[in-house]
């Protein structure tokens, strides 16, 4: 099972980057996100796959024809929060204000329920499941929010691996698609997304892909922009994870949807046994 999904942001929502922290800032950088979604609409027609999109509420207030052209071409739309924060730093109240208000926006703008909840950064960690309750409240019933810890330990991320589960979290339950990976040599390797996706060699990604009964992908707008600006004051490291593999980045993606067959979270949840899988208490 190959579950494709994109995050719909800007190309300078960066997370953890100072010049880019609320949208007073973000009012100072060009708009790149309607030729973006574009490229990602016309490439998955194309090669006729399902895919599920997480959108920004702040896109839907903007940008509202992009949602609404998502949803005229049938695709399913998720909460990807209102204004790209990290979860793990938002007290119980404050994520609750931006997960009702950005329910509400995706729902007026793209006229479909709202179930689905990817967290920016996968920010809901072992500190913050009180999000799990918060999601529940709001209708959410399946999140997207977790990624694999790297080296095997008895941790709650490690433990979760990278399978489908229910979280349990006090009278609530969750169904949990979390990223997935690879192992190689004892350490989770992600290859299904993002600066990882970019990294990775093509050869390796279907080397992975075939060996794996479940993918999660994760891919943003500014994944396949090889003409984005550079971001000022990136530190080495920020740069490599946000600008390499851009170039190639289109060709090894489509050569992906060319010999794979992807499907969105609705079709993936029809298909999964929730009655046989893993149950997680938090």
């Amino acid at each position: 099972m190959n579950i494709l999904t994109f995050d719909i942001e800007e190309w300078f929502h960066l997370l953890n980057y100072k010049y880019s922290k609320n949208e007073t800032d973000w009012n100072r950088y060009p708009e790149r996100i309607n030729a973006n979604v574009d490229y990602i609409l016309e490439t998955i027609q194309r090669y006729d796959q399902k895919a599920t999109f997480f959108i920004l509420g702040w896109i839907a207030e903007k940008y509202p024809d992009i949602v609404k052209k998502i949803a005229s071409l049938g695709y399913e739309i998720g909460c990807h929060t209102g204004f790209h924060q990290l979860v793990n730093r938002m007290s119980p109240e404050s994520f609750r204000s931006d997960l009702s208000r950005t329910v509400k926006i995706l729902e007026d703008v793209s006229g479909q329920k709202i179930t689905l909840f990817r967290a920016p950064g996968f920010s809901i960690k072992p500190e913050n499941t009180w999000a799990f309750e918060i999601l529940a409240e709001c209708g959410i019933s399946t999140d997207c929010s977790f990624f694999p810890s790297g080296f095997p330990g008895t941790g709650l991320l490690y433990k979760m691996g990278s399978q489908p589960l229910v979280l349990r979290y006090g009278s609530n339950t969750i169904k949990e698609l979390p990223v997935s990976s690879s192992g190689i040599l004892g350490y989770r390797a992600v290859f299904s997304g993002g600066g990882y996706f970019r990294v990775c060699s093509y050869s390796l990604i279907r080397h992975w892909t075939n060996r794996s009964s479940y993918v999660m992908t994760y891919f943003h707008p500014r994944d396949f922009d090889s003409e984005q600006p550079m971001l000022e004051g990136l530190p080495a490291i920020r740069k490599f994870r946000s600008y390499t593999g851009l170039k190639s980045s289109r060709n090894k993606f489509e050569r992906w949807l060319s010999e794979f067959r992807f499907v969105d979270i609705a079709t993936a949840d029809s298909m999964i046994d929730w009655k046989n899988v893993k149950t997680i208490h938090l």
